[in-house]
């Protein structure tokens, strides 16, 4: 009798391990590519594996050996309760992210709002805005052109109709009024190298991760932008570095004095939003 499914994935997983690496990320791959639920898991781990599945799960592991991020394997990530497509172009949306999605729309109703995303990657935030607010007009902009053709693709695929622009920072809005600005913009600073997960450095873009001024430039940058085109009673929605809050606070209440400027914690307890409104 050959192997068996449960022998093959203990293995890999126990490989993974020795490395130093995140064990359980195989059978997240393996279930992933077979469409199997835990429950179809127990059903099958006694079988004997078919030499295809062997083959497809030992090119897995040399990737995930090599800190390839399970997303990128797949080819797709979920994020708010959609599947979206991701790719080395784009970051792999987060689940913090999700909360400032969640914060934007607890604060804010359905109606004809100007909204605009900036440094969309895969669109995750705009899509999941929009399936909850259809009447909020969405542009979201990228610097990456390889982003945004991800990011369409994603828009196209769940349906939801968003206007993409290929752009820096709030430039392509210069002759618009905006209600609400809502950014994961890249803010690692260059001293925070470091501290990144291995597979971070090596394989989600750079554009999209690491920005000057101790990762502050982007938001000196949107607060400089958005004042000009921001509607009075507009608001802001940032996603930050669990150590930037202060500073970037400090960007925003300077720009917008008359204007409650606030650090929100994500569920971890970290600092990782701050809000203009």
């Amino acid at each position: 009798m050959g192997n068996r499914y449960f022998e093959v994935l203990e293995r890999a997983s126990s490989f993974l391990e020795k490395q130093g690496k995140e064990g359980y990320s195989i059978l997240f791959v393996f279930l992933e590519r077979k469409g199997w639920t835990k429950t179809d898991w127990l059903l099958h781990l006694k079988e004997e594996i078919s030499p295809e599945d062997e083959q497809q799960l030992n090119n897995d592991l040399k990737r995930l050996a090599e800190n390839f991020p399970p997303q990128y394997l797949l080819g797709y990530s979920d994020f708010y309760d959609h599947r979206f497509l991701v790719n080395e172009y784009t970051l792999i949306p987060r689940p913090e992210t999700e909360e400032l999605v969640d914060r934007c729309l607890k604060e804010n109703p359905n109606g004809q709002l100007n909204v605009v995303d900036v440094g969309t990657g895969t669109g995750a935030i705009a899509i999941s805005l929009k399936f909850a607010r259809p009447d909020w007009q969405i542009t979201a902009i990228d610097i990456s052109e390889e982003a945004l053709n991800v990011a369409e693709k994603n828009a196209q695929l769940l349906e939801a109709p968003i206007q993409f622009i290929h752009g820096d920072g709030l430039k392509p809005m210069s002759d618009q009024r905006i209600d609400i600005l809502i950014s994961n913009p890249p803010y690692i600073s260059n001293t925070e190298w470091d501290l990144m997960d291995e597979s971070v450095r090596t394989f989600e873009p750079k554009t999209a991760l690491f920005a000057e001024n101790d990762g502050l430039a982007i938001y000196q940058q949107l607060a400089e932008e958005a004042k000009d085109i921001l509607n009075p009673d507009g608001k802001i929605y940032l996603e930050i570095g669990f150590q930037q809050g202060e500073s970037v606070k400090k960007i925003f209440q300077q720009t917008f004095p008359q204007k409650q400027v606030r650090v929100a914690q994500d569920l971890s307890g970290n600092d990782r939003m701050v809000i203009v409104s």
